[in-house]
């Protein structure tokens, strides 16, 4: 059983009116012995004062402990009850505020980050890199016919599909990059400190493992590829026109015939 602070204060506060309590008695034992050696008159007269004063004393001392253990000490008890309970409820209301703003942030389907997100993670990374001269890239990658596997196989299979993307993607790029779903089937990959050359390198491999992942439909091989628009910051671009940037060499890639990297 765990105390509150309050009652363990409380504790000690008992303790030591009952060692005042044991030094009056001892003090009472004294007395009680000089009393009957006494010559004094005056002597015994106030010794006899004395054992009165400490009688009444006793007599505080003792409805002073019994108040505080059955009227105080309840009440502390019932404050350090509710303290513990209202802490654990705001222990509880912190931890679901936490898992709701993540929710918020996150995307239901794949576990990876959403549009939200990356678009504060854009701004904040163009504004973190750009103060120490580190380039940004950015590939916005969209999947090729994919509401034709939709129609096909259904939204199940589709889902799948998504998902083995996104376990692809995280594999392919590092701790510190942006990785997120946009909507849809198009997602995209924030990389910072890459140049065009490296950034390029890196989008083809991820469109290589995309195209030779294997999901397995029933009996059936499942292929699946993408197109993807590769750029990197100018330093004079918003977020906003960096972003259409990407976005427009994606539309470049699927028009140049899809399965393929636009830089």
């Amino acid at each position: 059983m765990r105390f509150h602070k309050s009652e363990t204060s409380f504790f000690i506060l008992i303790v030591f009116l009952g060692g005042v309590g044991i030094m009056l008695y001892r003090a009472r034992t004294a007395l009680d012995m000089l009393l009957p050696i006494s010559v004094d008159s005056d002597v015994t007269a106030l010794i006899r004062y004395v054992i009165e004063a400490n009688s009444l004393a006793a007599l505080f001392l003792i409805a002073a402990l019994l108040c505080g253990i059955f009227l105080i000490y309840p009440l502390i008890r019932i404050q350090a009850q509710d303290h513990g309970k209202l802490q654990e409820m705001t222990q509880i209301l912190s931890a679901r505020s936490e898992s709701l703003a993540q929710a918020a942030l996150t995307d239901g389907l794949t576990g990876m980050q959403n549009r939200r997100y990356f678009d504060e993670a854009l701004k904040e990374y163009l504004a973190q890199f750009g103060r120490i001269n580190k380039p940004v890239g950015l590939m916005i990658l969209d999947l090729d016919h994919f509401k034709s596997i939709n129609d096909t196989y259904g939204h199940d299979v589709g889902d799948a599909v998504l998902r083995a993307v996104a376990r692809c993607l995280k594999d392919y790029t590092r701790y510190h990059d942006v990785v997120a779903r946009l909507g849809g089937e198009e997602f995209a990959v924030v990389a910072p400190n890459m140049d065009k050359d490296l950034l390029a390198k890196l989008a083809d491999r991820i469109r290589k493992a995309i195209s030779e992942l294997n999901i397995t439909i029933e009996d059936a091989q499942l292929k699946v590829t993408t197109s993807i628009g590769v750029a990197v910051w100018d330093r004079r671009e918003s977020w906003q026109e960096f972003y259409r940037r990407a976005d427009k060499l994606l539309y470049n890639a699927k028009n140049l015939g899809r399965d393929r990297v636009c830089v």
